[in-house]
C-alpha cells in the first residue's frame, strides 16, 4: 500500500508540474490502520500557459495506469477536473496491524 500511494503521489506531482507549472497544489495523505489511506492531490489553476490533452501534450496515460495500480492493491483512484485545476483522489486499503508480526522482531 505504501508503494502505491508513493506513486500515486509521485505520478499527480510531475502531472501538476507538467501540465500546470507554477500552480500550488496541496498533498493531503490520510487514514488510519483496518479503513483506509486516503491520497489526495490538487493543483490550482495554472498562472501560466496550460499543457495538457487538448494542446497535444499527453494523453492521460499516467492516469490511467494510476488507476490500474489502485485497483489492483483493491482501491480505487478518481481523477479530474476541480476548480479550474485538477484533482486526483485515491482510496487504497489499510489493512489492520498484526500485533504478532508488528512486536516478533526477534
Amino acid at each position: 500500500m505504501g508503494r502505491t500511494a508513493y506513486r500515486i503521489v509521485q505520478e499527480a506531482l510531475t502531472n501538476a508540474r507538467k501540465h500546470a507549472p507554477g500552480a500550488a497544489v496541496a498533498v493531503r495523505v490520510a487514514g488510519a490502520p483496518a479503513d483506509r489511506l486516503t491520497v489526495e492531490v490538487h493543483n490550482a489553476p495554472s498562472p501560466g500557459a496550460v499543457s495538457g490533452p487538448d494542446s497535444g501534450e499527453g494523453g492521460g496515460q499516467g492516469l490511467i495506469g494510476l488507476a490500474e495500480r489502485a485497483r489492483l492493491a483493491g482501491g480505487e483512484l478518481s481523477a479530474g477536473p476541480d476548480g479550474g485545476g485538477f484533482r486526483v483522489r485515491a482510496w487504497l486499503p489499510w489493512p489492520a496491524a498484526d500485533p504478532v508480526s508488528a512486536t516478533d522482531r526477534g
